[in-house]
């Protein structure tokens, strides 16, 4: 879980979930589940965080109903498709979902 400061301190990551969520043409629900997931798993480091967005906007489309490929998300967060591939089954996880074994 987060707090609710996490909201205002990330609030430029926030704006770029919601404009690459756009440009995927996400729903309500799928950005709703991205947010939570990235600020749930807040990495560290500045350099991370547009990875685990990515990632993030991955799961949270997958949980929605409202699959994107990893190479869409990866092209419209502006992160390798690896990005994506090597951190979504661990942030799946990470919330107590099971990955799906496809």
């Amino acid at each position: 879980m987060y707090r609710a400061s996490d909201r205002v301190e990330q609030d430029e990551w926030l704006s770029e979930i919601e404009a690459t969520a756009e440009t995927l043409d996400l729903g309500t629900q799928a950005r709703s589940h991205a947010v939570d997931l990235f600020l749930s798993t807040l990495p560290d480091e500045e350099r991370s965080k547009r990875a685990s967005m990515a990632a993030s906007l991955y799961v949270g489309a997958l949980v929605a109903g409202e699959e994107r490929s990893q190479t869409a998300v990866a092209d419209a967060a502006d992160v390798s498709r690896l990005s994506i591939q090597k951190r979504w089954k661990e942030l799946i996880e990470s919330v107590g979902l099971e990955a799906p074994d496809w």
